[in-house]
């Protein structure tokens, strides 16, 4: 955006209603009281930073949350006027914290677009936070104000002077609105402003979190706006051009009163399923609207433009139908897109903000994609003959899956399921109190037959793992018997005749087994409702079964474990039960709250002790670098000269890299790619999980243990031996002992204790089961435990699947090198 007038002064704020019932409704203002909205409060206040940024005053914006919940937005903006409101008698500022409706963005001298207008401001943030602390740096100077709970605490002083300017808001969301959590999610936020990164080219906005558990830092700025988000987003896939089609373009609208500003990157790849992301002043349009048609609009007719006059060099099968061209449902296949166009006067439709209503922009985007996307078709034949023959070959297929779909629709009985051998349904026609259970395996769906309650619950077995519908065409997928029969029996049809009222079944429960094959199958049946029937999981229909992995036995008493995880603690339990650990050099004993303390302590430092060993450093010699209680935060690798000095600090980090950058040295660190590693000067590994260490390590010398009392002890000579023949440690209860040379080794020794006398079942599958088990641990609706699949962002879910379930290996193995640190342990 050019930059608009600079005199953006008190008179730019304009008052259009008091602040009022934000405390008492908070739900109206800011969608609930839960996540979305604590994390709605963050986005109003970022939303203003970056309506700084499209007028062309500010380049950056930093968001921080402090280890108190707290959360800060630093900008470099112009700074929110100080000068008193004429209409208000107050500082500017102030008004624009207490009165709901007050802002630059009212008046259009001051901001030709903004992405806040339909939002509630600043004001609320202020409403709903427990404290809440503005600093304005303006004219020179630091102005500063405090509020709690709405209400002016500090009014407005001048704390020094500055040569900066922009704008520093702090608050802390008041626990007693919001009901479930006040803390944010780094990852809510990181997915919102690197959005916001590839939506306003050259931007900078950075995220750090200085939690002790959390300690993660993250910066985006993406040169090339969002031709880099279309880039990120075809990863995943072998991609049909060269480089993104990238456009922009403006034109006057009557209805807005100013110019609308339409930016569009395009490319595709070779899958069969579309990722189209659409957003209006920076605010991600879900439900599309008329900038959306007016795209898809243009991309058709052009397409098909360019199709007439070059029919001659695309070879097409000869069809019977009239109309030869591909449609655009044909041209969407494998099409990824960005569309953002910004706007004087938005219109959404609700306050979720979710869909464009302004009808004149489908016209304007039309004409713009149109005239752009045609000039670039007659300057890159060869290109647009690509895109041309993957949409006939999609007609093609749609037209064959047309076919396929009617002989699915003449073997659908009239009534529910009619037709499906395998389906056990339910006895009840209410879909609102039915459920189906889609189960991994004839034998296990054997079972499930006599452990469901037959009025209400449907058992439909699988036969193998399913088609993976990622790679595959609609006519394979239509031949593809077991997903003939999950079709045919929700009932609710596929493609353009999908209709969700005519869902047989309101709960859709994927039954697998607790095993990787069972975790295979269950993300193919994720896989195709993802791709074919997404609604259903937007409605919220789709669950995920949770059958128990283990069941321990000790005397009469059974327990069911859904996890190895979960067993492993269970198992830690019941071996601290009556158990002491005695220290042989003084003869101290721990057991109780203190000794169960120190055994979490020292399980959750061996987990971090494999995180460090994965990045190849021995946690013996990690742990040896401690400073005055502080573990390096880097560890920096000069492979030519073998140096690798310990960094503590993030600063001195930065001041390593700089000096490297300058001498053109090539840096390579632990989040980029393995083969950029070859020939890399200098090597930065990052210890990410080291204020979690610090603070372990705190703790057990407080319980009076060192670092000494970790690993077992070396003896160097015979005599050392000797002396070390007692272990330091004995765990005991009433009827066993066991040496513990080092602390390192006690958590697996309690674990050994509590596994004595105990009986323990693991569960290879669903069909390992009894009617009895089945029915107590996961069907029945008072014991059982679901989980609810949700569909949150749907850019993000679409590229998640393409890496695991595309086509690209070289991706896939990327993304298991990258998160392979975080599995805790992995079932063979």
């Amino acid at each position: 955006m050019t930059a608009t007038r600079a005199d953006y002064t008190q008179d730019s704020i304009q008052a259009h209603q008091g602040l009022a019932h934000v405390r008492m409704r908070p739900a109206m203002y800011i969608g609930d009281v839960y996540e979305r909205g604590l994390h709605h409060l963050v986005y109003e206040v970022v939303d203003n930073s970056v309506d700084e940024a499209m007028a062309g005053f500010c380049t950056r914006i930093d968001v921080t949350i402090h280890e108190d919940g707290s959360l800060t937005v630093l900008d470099d903006g112009r700074g929110i006027p100080v000068g008193i409101h004429k209409d208000l008698g107050i500082p500017a500022v102030e008004a624009c914290l207490t009165e709901l409706g007050v802002g630059g963005k009212f008046d259009k001298g001051s901001y030709q677009v903004s992405g806040g207008l339909h939002g509630v401001g600043v004001a609320c943030v202020n409403a709903l936070s427990e404290w809440l602390e503005v600093e304005v740096y303006r004219e020179g100077k630091i102005h500063a104000l405090r509020f709690a709970r709405g209400a002016t605490t500090k009014p407005l002083e001048v704390l020094g002077k500055s040569d900066r300017r922009g704008t520093k808001i702090t608050f802390l969301p008041d626990n007693t609105i919001f009901k479930k959590s006040i803390e944010f999610s780094f990852e809510v936020l990181s997915k919102r402003l690197r959005e916001l990164a590839y939506l306003n080219k050259g931007l900078q906005v950075t995220l750090r979190d200085e939690r002790p558990d959390e300690d993660r830092y993250e910066e985006y700025c993406f040169p090339n706006g969002i031709v880099d988000f279309v880039n990120e987003l075809s990863t995943s896939d072998q991609v049909l051009l060269d480089k993104p089609v990238y456009f922009t373009g403006s034109a006057e609208s009557g209805e807005s009163g100013g110019r609308v500003e339409c930016e569009v990157a395009i490319q595709y790849n070779d899958t069969y399923s579309a990722t189209l992301v659409s957003y209006a002043n920076n605010i991600a349009t879900i439900e599309g609207g008329t900038h959306l048609t007016g795209f898809r609009t243009a991309l058709t007719t052009t397409l098909n433009n360019w199709l007439k006059e070059n029919e001659s060099q695309i070879k097409t099968k000869k069809s019977k139908d009239s109309d030869t061209r591909p449609s655009g449902d044909d041209y969407r296949e494998g099409l990824i897109a960005v569309v953002s166009v910004k706007i004087p006067e938005p219109q959404f439709e609700g306050q979720t903000k979710t869909k464009l209503g302004n009808s004149d922009v489908a016209g304007i985007v039309q004409s713009v994609v149109g005239e752009y996307l045609k000039a670039w078709a007659e300057q890159n034949p060869s290109q647009t003959k690509k895109i041309v023959q993957k949409a006939m070959r999609a007609r093609e297929a749609r037209i064959a899956a047309k076919k396929a779909k009617e002989l699915v629709r003449k073997t659908k009985d009239a009534l529910r399921g009619g037709g499906i051998a395998k389906l056990k349904d339910a006895n009840s026609n209410k879909a609102e109190e039915c459920e189906i259970f889609l189960v991994e395996g004839d034998s296990a769906g054997g079972t499930a037959v006599t452990a469901r309650n037959p009025q209400t619950q449907a058992i439909l077995p699988l036969r193998g793992k399913i088609l993976n519908v990622w790679k595959a065409t609609h006519e394979r997928m239509l031949g593809h018997n077991e997903i003939s029969v999950i079709i045919r029996a929700l009932g609710t049809g596929i493609l353009d005749d999908f209709d969700i009222t005519k869902l047989n079944y309101h709960k859709i429960i994927i039954m697998c087994d607790a095993d990787v094959d069972g975790s295979h199958i269950r993300t193919l049946i994720l896989t195709f409702l993802f791709r074919q029937m997404p609604e259903l999981i937007q409605h919220g229909y789709v669950y995920v079964a949770q059958p128990p992995l283990y069941k321990i036995k000790r005397g009469e008493r059974e327990e069911y474990l859904l996890t190895h995880e979960r067993f492993e603690a269970r198992t830690l339990e019941q071996g601290l039960e009556g158990s002491t650990l005695v220290r042989n050099a003084d003869e101290a004993e721990f057991s109780g709250e203190t000794l169960a303390r120190i055994v979490v302590l020292l399980d959750r430092m061996n987990r971090l002790a494999n995180e460090v060993e994965k990045k190849q450093v021995p946690f013996r010699k990690y742990l040896a670098r401690r400073k005055d209680g502080k573990l390096p935060y880097a560890r920096v690798v000069y492979p030519a000269t073998k140096k690798a000095p310990a960094i503590y600090t993030e600063e001195d980090l930065d001041q390593h890299l700089k000096i490297a950058r300058e001498d053109n040295l090539k840096v390579w660190s632990s989040t980029d790619p393995l083969e950029e590693r070859e020939g890399a000067d200098v090597e930065v590994v990052r210890f990410t999980n080291k204020h979690k260490l610090e603070k372990v390590l705190d703790e057990l010398e407080q319980l009076g243990f060192g670092l000494e009392d970790y690993f077992a002890p070396q003896a160097s000579d015979e005599w050392e031996r000797e002396k070390l023949a007692v272990a330091p440690y004995v765990l005991k209860d009433k009827k066993h002992e066991e040496e513990v040379r080092g602390l390192c080794a006690l958590p697996g020794a309690v674990r050994d204790l509590g596994q004595r006398g105990v009986r323990v079942q693991r569960y290879k599958g669903l069909g390992e089961m009894d009617d009895d088990e089945l029915r107590e641990t996961t069907m029945d609706p008072d014991t059982r435990q679901l989980l609810r699949v949700n569909l949150d962002d749907l850019s993000a879910a679409n590229s998640i699947f393409s890496t695991l379930m595309g086509s690209n290996v070289e991706q896939r193995r990327e993304f298991i090198e990258k998160h392979s640190h975080e599995v805790q342990s992995v079932d063979a």
